[in-house]
Parts: structure tokens; C-alpha cells; sequence
């Protein structure tokens, strides 16, 4: 029988939380679009069974986790783990937040994107995702709800509210799952791009700030010093030279480092050919980009993804406790990426 959004665990859907609220059952994808009101909260004393990611886009949130508590901005990806009490919604104060959500298990591959922006009991907080990006973070959204109600087998795939900010969709059938998970990780890839970037100098010209973010929201487009200029309307030789002088080095390096950096990432997150990796990440050539990798990072990019499943493979160490996240000791220390 169809799948409808009342039927859904109290916290799936619009409305007041009672104490308790369940989460989805394990295994599901779940995804929606909330805009709600003053009042509005959900309470889980024991935790979900599933991740949560919630992508603010207007009014304020408040989540709590553990001892943690975050307030979620617009431009905020706020992810909960599953096993830990939690708590969360409308900011007190605030007249709304709207936001999308998703339950789902995590894919492993997402752990060493997520980890430095772990603020502590599994709540991770990515905030200050440049402008330029938000709209096609948005658009993944979109696309996983439409990809949850891909045709499959099992029950029909769209649970609808009347109000179209309360759409809900649950995925069924592997294709279905699948396609949502993956415009997931584009959301999680995009909002989490920017990690280990140094920050911007204190009083740099907006016109450089655009242009940093311009190159970090899509490393592999074919960028020029010309076209990076036309973008914050500046002649290529006024570009290059204020760039240079404020950010200390040339727009080229500032490329070429942001496209390592997205390479790195494929290659910890993804099963892509070396080929297709310097390809994604603009590099035309696979030999020059194997060349600049092993430079940038001590290893060729086959031997760097290799020591990264190494790592991931084995427990994270909770560095109070000394255990794994699941409560079991952890008797051999978690070796870092060089």
C-alpha cells in the first residue's frame, strides 16, 4: 500500500514533538523539506537508528546532541550520528527554519569528509559553505527527493503532503536508494569542499574573495586568469596583481592547489580511475597530474587512496575515552594521512 507521510515516525513529519519521537527504521532513505514555525522540535532520548543531515536555507535551528549544541544558520550543514540522545528544531526566538533533512546510513566513504567538522558526540557542523555553491547544494536536494520516488520494486515512492513544504519521499529499491544516496554525497561533497583551506587575511578585497570562491566551488572548470577576472569585473593584469599581492601567491597556484585538494577527496571518496579523478579535477593530463599529486602529497594518487582505506579501516579512537564509537576499546591507535 502507499507509503504516506502520516504514516511516517512523528519527527518525519510537520508538527509539535511528543517525548520519545522514533526515527525511521534502519536501512530506509528518507528525505524532506520543512518550513516550520515557532514551537516546532523533535526528541529522541535514545537516538536514530539512522545519519541525519539537515541543510538550512532560511530562518534559524537549534540541535543538540549529547552535551553538544549547535545553532543551524542559513548555509549550515548540521549531521547527526545515530546512537546518541538527541534533540532539535526551530531556533527560540527565531519566527522559522526551513531546511532540508535526510535519514539514511552513511556511506564510510563520507566519514574523512565529515571529520573535521566533528564538534563532539557525533554532531558535525559545517559552516561558513561560500555563496557560490548553494544553489547546486540546493539542487542535490531537489534531485534526491525526485530520485526517491524513482519507479521500483515495492511500494509506490512519494509521500506527499498537501503543502509542497512538506514533501516527503522514501526511497524503495536499490536504484531508487542509490540515485538519492549519490545527490546526497554531492551535497556533502560540495558543503565540505572547503576543509583545511587556510583562511582569508583579515581585509581582503571582496573582488578576491569571489574569485576564491568561485575556484572552490568547481576546481575542475576550465578557470582562467581572464575569466576569473571578467567574474569581479576586473582587467586580467589588475586581477593577477591584486590577487597576488593580498592573497600571496597567483591565481594560478590558488587553482592548481584547489584542484589538488578536490582530487585528494575523490580519491578517498570514490572508486574513480586515477585518469578520471585528474580529469574531474581538471587536469588534462593524467601524467602531469600523477607529477603535481606526488609533489603536493608525498605519494602518487594510487599509493594516497590506498593508505587512506588503510586508515578507514581500522577504529576511531575517542581521545576521552580511548573507545570506538560503538563503545568497544580500541586497542591499536588510528593512524592519519600524512
Amino acid at each position: 500500500m502507499p507509503v504516506r507521510a502520516d504514516d511516517l515516525p512523528v519527527t518525519a513529519a510537520p508538527g509539535p514533538a511528543a517525548p520519545g519521537d522514533p526515527s525511521p527504521p534502519p536501512g530506509l532513505v528518507v528525505v524532506g523539506h520543512f518550513d516550520q514555525g515557532p514551537g516546532y522540535g523533535a526528541n529522541r532520548p535514545r537516538g536514530s537508528d539512522s545519519w541525519l543531515f539537515t541543510w538550512t536555507t532560511g530562518g534559524r535551528g537549534r540541535l543538540r546532541q549529547g552535551a553538544t549544541e549547535v545553532r543551524a544558520d542559513p548555509g549550515d550543514l548540521v549531521v547527526l550520528a545515530p546512537g546518541v540522545p538527541h534533540r532539535y528544531g526551530t531556533e527560540p526566538g527565531a519566527r522559522h527554519w526551513r531546511f532540508w533533512w535526510a535519514h539514511c546510513q552513511a556511506r564510510p566513504t563520507w566519514t574523512p569528509w565529515l571529520r573535521p567538522y566533528d564538534a563532539g558526540d557525533g554532531v558535525y557542523v559545517v559552516t561558513g559553505v561560500p555563496d557560490v555553491p548553494h544553489d547546486r547544494i540546493e539542487s542535490a536536494f531537489h534531485r534526491m527527493r525526485a530520485d526517491a520516488r524513482r519507479p521500483g520494486s515495492g511500494p509506490p515512492d512519494v509521500a506527499v503532503h498537501a503543502d509542497a513544504d512538506h514533501d516527503i519521499a522514501v526511497a524503495h529499491g536499490t536504484a531508487a536508494r542509490e540515485l538519492a544516496l549519490c545527490a546526497l554525497e554531492e551535497a556533502v561533497l560540495l558543503t565540505t569542499a572547503r576543509t583545511h583551506l587556510p583562511p582569508s587575511p583579515p581585509g581582503v578585497d571582496d573582488r578576491v574573495r569571489r574569485a576564491q570562491d568561485r575556484i572552490t566551488a568547481d576546481p575542475g572548470a576550465p578557470h582562467t586568469v581572464r575569466s576569473l577576472a571578467e567574474e569581479v569585473a576586473l582587467s586580467p593584469s589588475r586581477f593577477a596583481h591584486l590577487f597576488t599581492e593580498q592573497v600571496g601567491h597567483s591565481p594560478m597556484r590558488a587553482l592548481r592547489e584547489a584542484r589538488l585538494r578536490h582530487a585528494a577527496r575523490l580519491l578517498e571518496g570514490t572508486g574513480l580511475s586515477v585518469e578520471r579523478v585528474a580529469a574531474a579535477s581538471g587536469f588534462a593530463s593524467p601524467f602531469h597530474f600523477t607529477r603535481v599529486f606526488r609533489a603536493r602529497y608525498g605519494r602518487p594518487p594510487g599509493a594516497y587512496r590506498d593508505g587512506i582505506r588503510a586508515v578507514n579501516y581500522l577504529p576511531k579512537r575517542d581521545t576521552d575515552t580511548g573507545t570506538a564509537p560503538n563503545g568497544e576499546p580500541v586497542t591499536e591507535p588510528v593512524k592519519k594521512p600524512g
